[in-house]
């Protein structure tokens, strides 16, 4: 198992956004620069490892370095602390992106990203919780994160602890009817713990989601369903900030986050052949150019 890398785990503890007395704005830009070298390390660990999701990857860096860095109750040097807050990758396909906000952020040296899908490499294509620290629980089969992230909200509501759950799932998961049995349960539940985040790029693998299968009316569909629902521009660093705040209702929260497959780069964003392609040599050299400026 990967260990924390102790210089980065200071470094992590003291630009985290949850410093007290950061200005909004300062949290945000710093949170935006932790984004940007997920996004570089994503696109060289796909180019190394010649596979990968990098589409994805992208839509949800900028939500991965808002939670890490500015929301989650997380020691990257005692990643098994029984009083963090839990956070579960559903769409498990993206491990690289997670990957990245856990070296960036020191769960383990950044040195680490260029084994990225290696044989025997602890960075395997979906994520390995007995491997990797600070991945929570195996995913990739999609419809699975959300309702072990359920689990561990029922688990914390029973033991009387204040952590909290978050999940992330990609918006075509959603056509996977195990989510809507996870939603219902927490709703009944009364899960106040519990934050699902929707990656809502509108697209999966092949064609756009509401080509493929609708899911609008999608915020009403989670209303309907007990959940407070929050839509936010999922690129926008301070506004995911404030809809990452506590339930103020004591239902769970469900966040709509509208985001933009292949973010950060012109050529890739919005795309859907993005899903799961590999960058030529060139396209390599002008994404990270772009992801430079």
């Amino acid at each position: 198992m990967l260990t924390a890398d102790p210089g980065e785990v200071a470094l992590y503890r003291g630009r985290r956004g949850r410093t007290p007395g950061l200005p909004v704005g300062q949290q945000a830009q710093v949170l935006r620069e932790l984004a940007g070298e997920v996004r570089r390390s994503v696109v060289r660990m796909i180019d190394r490892a010649q596979m990968g999701h990098i589409g994805g990857d992208f839509s949800v860096a900028d939500i991965l370095a808002t939670l890490f860095g500015g929301v989650l109750n997380v020691d990257p040097g005692d990643p098994r602390n029984a009083t963090r807050d839990r956070f579960v990758l559903s769409k498990g396909h993206c491990a690289a992106s997670l990957y990245a906000t856990l070296a960036h952020c020191g769960f383990f040296p950044k040195s680490e990203l260029e084994t990225f899908m290696a044989p025997l490499s602890a960075l395997n294509g979906h994520p390995n919780r007995t491997k990797v620290p600070g991945v929570e629980t195996n995913t990739g089969p999609l419809g699975h994160g959300f309702p072990v992230a359920v689990g561990c909200a029922i688990a914390g509501k029973l033991s009387g602890q204040d952590w909290r759950t978050f999940v992330v799932l990609g918006d075509g998961e959603l056509q996977e009817g195990s989510n809507w049995e996870a939603a219902m349960t927490a709703s009944h539940h009364d899960l106040g713990n519990l934050t699902a985040i929707v990656d809502r790029n509108r697209f999966q693998q092949g064609a756009g989601t509401e080509e493929t299968k609708s899911l609008e009316p999608l915020a009403d569909k989670w209303t309907s369903f007990g959940w407070d629902v929050r839509e936010t521009d999922g690129h926008d660093h301070a506004q995911l900030l404030q809809a990452f705040r506590p339930s103020d209702t004591g239902r769970p929260v469900a966040v709509i986050a509208h985001t933009i497959k292949g973010k950060g780069v012109s050529f890739m964003e919005d795309r859907v052949e993005w899903h799961h392609k590999v960058p030529s040599r060139d396209q390599v050299h002008a994404a990270l150019e772009e992801l430079s400026r």
